[in-house]
């Protein structure tokens, strides 16, 4: 008996989305074609000038938006940026630091804080537990 194995494919949503790209601004052949996984792996290893290009200027999707900025998805959304934004609109907008992205910058420093703070204790929980 022989092993037949499928080639994974994904739709181009599914894999702008793992590049970081954001979709509506790849070549229309990325957007109305498949991507397989060695395809994808091949994007990650070796990246064509177009996605070199989007990765260093954008426009952003809005999970790339919020790690440049230093807040949360919500945070981007409570502050009204709700499109994606280029690296130089990004840029502008820390250099005007506006207050809502103060707040929400501070926001997910206390996020983050607890997050570290809950782990320790899970931590040392499980600690004593291999102890008892």
């Amino acid at each position: 008996m022989t092993s037949h194995q499928n080639t994974q494919t994904m739709k181009p949503a599914t894999a702008a989305k793992k590049l970081g790209v954001y979709l509506e601004a790849t070549p229309a052949e990325f957007q109305e074609g498949v991507v397989s996984r060695t395809e994808l792996n091949e994007l990650q290893a070796d990246p064509p000038a177009w996605l070199q290009e989007l990765r260093k200027n954008g426009p952003h999707p809005r999970p790339v938006v919020a790690s440049k900025l230093g807040v949360s998805i919500a945070g981007l959304a409570r502050g009204g940026i709700t499109e994606p934004l280029t690296t130089e609109q990004i840029d502008a907008l820390k250099q005007e630091s506006p207050e809502w992205l103060q707040k929400e910058r501070a926001t997910q420093a206390e996020v983050r804080k607890e997050t570290v703070r809950i782990k320790e204790r899970d931590a040392e929980r499980a600690r004593r537990a291999r102890e008892a």
